[in-house]
């Protein structure tokens, strides 16, 4: 009897999670709060949790905007906010801490100027555990002087004096103002990643900002050569992304040049590819440009990108099936056949 309930609890859930999954953007959206409390606190709901969370991250207005954010549990918040999948930069993360913090005690005053000690004091409190999660070099010095500063003094005077450092910096400029603030189109890594893929463009040398155009994915658009040829054809420079199935991993590489359908080769030192082992952990990226060999950027009909023979969209034996050998890049030991989940191309333009 034990063991029939047990095997009727697993069946429901699975029902109830695949229920869910089918209809996401539904339940996301009508009571994001609610259901991450739901799937949290009951173990049985592990694999909805992940899902949630990487929905909530890829697309964290959903969670943020909603009428219930500041009911959001200070664990859960934690848990959100320790994401490195969080698409919002960190100035965005700054402002709604804040509000969740000012709605968590009904004596703070949105007027944060009618403020003592007492005031600050509580909000300090409140905020304690999530301040080492801001990574203020992030944020420019407008915003900080706009944004943060009203509240500065919740901040240790250590930390206070090490932005300020930070600050005095002769040519400062952080990573993420690499690229636009326009909304970012990927399903598959949020604007951190973005930024450090960008900046490997110009080899961190700060000198240009980015935007990218999603020309194409191939889950959305058709996982085929041509419908990749006829979406990225002569769009000149493009950034190709690419989950690997069944794993953290993020693969992808930069094409400074051109694709097209002309079954050619063609040299350039500028091309790069890269990996994220854990697409979770920023510090797993491993980047390495062309030796600038004549295979550098092929561009094939009845292929997809194809960068060298070091990572190309192969279509064999099945249709989500990639291909890496070293030749014309150094190794990012990457095994010689893997499947990928997904995979998307960005135009990029420099403003």
């Amino acid at each position: 009897m034990i063991v029939a309930d047990e095997l009727m609890l697993e069946s429901l859930t699975k029902l109830v999670e695949n229920s869910f999954i089918y209809n996401y953007r539904q339940f996301l959206q009508n009571d994001p709060v609610e259901i991450l409390q739901i799937v949290h606190y009951r173990e049985v709901f592990d694999n909805l949790r992940n899902f949630c969370l990487n929905k909530i991250c890829s697309r964290p207005k959903l969670l943020f905007n909603s009428d219930k954010f500041t009911q959001l549990s200070a664990p859960l918040l934690e848990i959100v906010l320790k994401r490195d999948d969080l698409n919002l930069r960190e100035i965005e993360i700054w402002r709604y801490i804040i509000k969740w913090g000012l709605a968590q005690d009904q004596i703070l005053s949105q007027d944060v100027s009618k403020w003592n000690m007492d005031h600050i004091n509580i909000l300090k409190r409140i905020l304690y555990k999530f301040i080492p999660l801001i990574k203020f070099h992030e944020i420019s010095n407008e915003d900080y002087i706009s944004k943060v500063k009203p509240y500065e003094e919740i901040l240790s005077q250590e930390l206070r004096d090490e932005i300020l450092r930070n600050y005095k910096i002769p040519g400062r400029k952080q990573i993420t103002d690499l690229i636009s603030t326009d909304l970012l189109e990927s399903v598959l890594v949020n604007r951190r990643h973005i930024a450090l893929i960008v900046s490997w463009i110009d080899k961190k040398r700060g000198k240009n900002k980015y935007k990218l155009n999603l020309l194409y994915r191939a889950s959305r658009d058709g996982n085929t050569p041509s419908v990749f040829h006829a979406k990225c054809d002569n769009k000149g420079a493009t950034i190709i992304i690419a989950r690997v199935k069944n794993s953290k991993q993020i693969v992808g590489g930069y094409n400074p040049l051109f694709w097209d359908s002309s079954n050619s080769c063609n040299s350039t030192k500028n091309s790069f590819l890269f990996s994220f082992t854990d697409k979770n952990d920023l510090q797993s990226a491993k980047v390495v440009y062309s030796k600038g060999d004549l295979n550098s950027i092929r561009s094939y009909s009845q292929w997809g990108p194809v960068f060298g023979t070091d990572l190309h969209a192969a279509y064999i034996p099945t249709i989500d099936s990639w291909r890496a050998s070293v030749c014309s890049y150094p190794s990012l030991n990457l095994p010689s056949i893997f499947k990928i989940e997904d995979y998307e191309v960005f135009q990029v333009h420099i403003k």
